[in-house]
């Protein structure tokens, strides 16, 4: 007897957007690869909806729950069913369920011009338009109208990206609503045809013989993007810097390796990913090809910067809900900076270090202790500067009266990026990015003072991002830890910089 078919919103978006991965959710669950970026994402996208419960007045939520912590989906199917008969004007998470399809209506509210109830599907993103929103609501109408429900309405809610926070928060002005109902209706006609192939091809024993695809292209959205791509020479095409769309459509072609790639449509390459290949296809034919420096564009580059000179990293938070009087959501709001710099020429390196406490408005005492640190006229270094830039100008924004200092810093920095981006210091141990964390072990192999992995607790920005503001609930221990692995990790951060900077003097002056 076969078994039951069980579908929510979420498993049917997975269908939507992969067919093979909502395959193998329920058949190889631990092929599933979850990371931090995903778990916040989702920690957002909870906070984001339950904002939006207000957005329309008072409002009924039918969420219950179980002895064990989950979802009580029978109460709430019951008590869904009580409020609209009670005339509830706004139920959230109202549910419903359908021959084993199952979804919660993050507001359900009712329309009383048409006679119906409109469908408003909440979205932790500033962008209402995404298709895969548009399918996900066309399922929830769906199961509704198989209930019996007038469905009259289907709208999106998600943040105003031009909402800034200026006094309270004002839950009208921060979310924006779309009526998608066109783009709904179009994929409605398209649901029973995908919800009867989903029954067929999750009920097959057999894994799914599909390929790669354009829906492949960013690694980081997919949670099985490590067991698809299992099989694949390591490296492959999809190791190549920035080539990851190409990349997909010379898989399609059967082009897989670096050295088909080469051959077949080495027309594709760009000069840096060019030599990357070069260098991994010298690798494959036993041949290491010795490192590439171009030593005279290193001097000129290094030719920007004199003493006294400054290595300045910042940490951020984003919230999706603005927290801080003139920002939006999302905006990337600096809470922590290292520093570390040389006064003169063969000088002491010296670090200093900022780590605002987490409550309140970090910005202000962050904006003064930058024009303490670092002199006006004073030569910066940062990794990717363009986020210190953009940060700097902002606080500029904020602080009229520290502007101009502010201002004058971001306008002496110079990117350490640029050597590595231009090609003019090439090694394959990079493997073609030239992010800090691979030029710095490209660089310093083995070297334990440069470990990432070895930092407690904190060893990325995104943890930086999460760590930061979960220390205000924090017990008094854990937050002094918290504290010392932020600081930790940001020093690292700078020093690593200085190192990379070194490395830079080396090969200048050996050439």
């Amino acid at each position: 007897m076969a078994s039951k078919f069980y579908f929510s919103k979420s498993r049917y978006c997975e269908y939507w957007q992969c067919p093979k991965a909502a395959w193998l959710h329920k058949h190889k669950p631990e092929a599933r690869e979850v990371d931090e970026g995903t778990l916040q994402r989702m920690i957002t996208g909870d906070d984001v909806g339950d904002l939006a419960m207000g957005l329309f007045g008072d409002y009924v939520e039918v969420t219950a729950r179980r002895d064990d912590g989950g979802l009580d989906l029978g109460a709430m199917i019951e008590a869904t069913a009580r409020e609209m008969e009670a005339g509830t004007p706004v139920i959230c998470e109202a549910s419903f369920s359908l021959e084993g399809l199952y979804c919660a209506v993050d507001i359900l509210r009712r329309d009383e011009e048409h006679g119906g109830w409109a469908i408003y599907e909440v979205k932790s993103s500033t962008h209402p338009g995404k298709d895969v929103y548009a399918a996900d609501i066309a399922y929830q109408k769906h199961v509704l109208e198989g209930c019996g429900v007038n469905v009259c309405g289907t709208y999106v809610v998600c943040l105003d990206s031009a909402y800034v926070l200026d006094g309270e928060l004002d839950v009208q002005e921060l979310f924006k609503v779309a009526d998608v109902s066109e783009a709904v209706a179009a994929e409605q006609r398209r649901v029973a045809a995908n919800l009867q192939d989903a029954r067929e091809l999750l009920a097959s024993a057999d894994e799914p013989d599909s390929g790669l695809s354009l829906r492949c292209d960013n690694p980081y959205h997919c949670a099985y993007w490590g067991y698809c791509t299992r099989d694949l020479p390591k490296p492959s095409v999809f190791d190549v810097y920035r080539f990851r769309r190409n990349a997909v459509s010379c898989y399609q072609e059967g082009i897989v390796s670096m050295r088909d790639l080469l051959d077949r449509h080495g027309d594709l390459l760009n000069e840096a990913q060019h030599r990357q290949v070069m260098y991994e296809v010298a690798a494959q034919n036993g041949r290491e090809l010795p490192d590439h420096v171009d030593a005279t564009a290193i001097r000129k580059f290094l030719g920007q910067l004199s003493y006294p000179l400054y290595f300045l990293d910042f940490e951020t938070v984003m919230p999706a809900v603005p927290q801080y009087q003139g920002t939006r959501p999302y905006a990337q709001v600096p809470f922590q900076y290292s520093l570390h710099y040389i006064e003169r020429e063969g000088g002491e390196l010296q670090h200093r270090e900022f780590l605002a406490e987490p409550e309140g408005d970090p910005r202000r005492a962050i904006a003064e202790s930058l024009v303490a640190d670092i002199p006006a006229d004073a030569y910066v270094t940062a990794y990717n500067k363009s986020f210190e830039c953009n940060r700097l100008r902002e606080l500029a924004d904020a602080f009229p009266d520290l502007a101009d200092h502010l201002r004058a810093i971001a306008g002496n920095i110079v990117d350490l990026l640029d050597p590595f981006r231009a090609g003019w210091y090439y090694t394959r141990a990079m493997g073609g990015s030239f992010s800090i964390k691979s030029v710095l072990p490209a660089l310093f192999p083995n070297d334990p003072e440069l470990d990432y992995h070895a930092l407690p607790g904190v060893h990325n920005g995104g943890e930086a991002m999460a760590a930061f503001p979960l220390m205000m609930s924090m017990p008094p221990d854990e937050r002094e830890a918290t504290r010392k692995a932020l600081l930790a990790y940001c020093e690292l951060d700078t020093l690593a910089m200085v190192k990379v900077w070194e490395k830079l003097r080396e090969a200048a002056a050996a050439r």
